[in-house]
């Protein structure tokens, strides 16, 4: 979803072509190889934008010994479905990573949904962390299967710190909108 969030918000700034996205995502730092994000993909996204109406072919051009070249707009329908994907993306994302695209294009979107949808996350992880924490409680062990629950505890409590602590950073910055 991040890949078509990211190609509605390019289309909003205005009209463009696939080829030149890839490139966009390449070049100076290389997204697409880090997102595994490949030609055929981006065209998919394209296409399926557009079986759905969010965007539209608005210019072919044509260049002597070279593949015709479809420029895309975004319609009425994909400018109003954007907030919404933005807000998904938030919503479904399980690290801070995922919501790298909905972040660099949230002034599309209303802040303080943004940081509802976020406290929500933060709730959530918190309880999970909780369960897992907790989890080792009612496991019978012994010595092999001590050391193991030990060694998961102190990774995912790690872990959990490390995003919790990140997940409250990202609330208080996009609060005080720096971000």
């Amino acid at each position: 979803m991040s890949i078509q969030v990211f190609i509605l918000c390019k289309l909003i700034e205005g009209n463009n072509y696939p080829y030149k996205l890839k490139k966009l995502l390449s070049h100076p730092i290389p997204f697409d190889e880090f997102g595994g994000l490949t030609e055929s993909k981006l065209y998919y996204h394209f296409d399926s934008l557009a079986k759905h109406g969010f965007i539209e072919t608005v210019e072919v051009i044509k260049e002597d010994h070279r593949p015709d070249k479809q420029v895309f707009g975004i319609t009425n329908k994909g400018r109003e479905e954007l907030p919404k994907k933005i807000y998904k993306l938030f919503e479904n994302a399980v690290s801070i990573s995922d919501m790298l695209v909905g972040l660099a294009y949230i002034k599309h979107v209303d802040r303080d949904q943004v940081v509802k949808i976020l406290e929500k996350n933060l709730k959530e992880f918190r309880t999970r962390r909780e369960y897992i924490l907790d989890f080792e409680k009612q496991i019978r062990k012994d010595q092999v299967k001590e050391n193991f629950l030990n060694y998961l505890q102190g990774y995912y409590s790690s872990k959990s710190e490390h995003t919790i602590y990140w997940l409250e950073e990202l609330i208080k910055q996009i609060q005080e909108k720096k971000i």
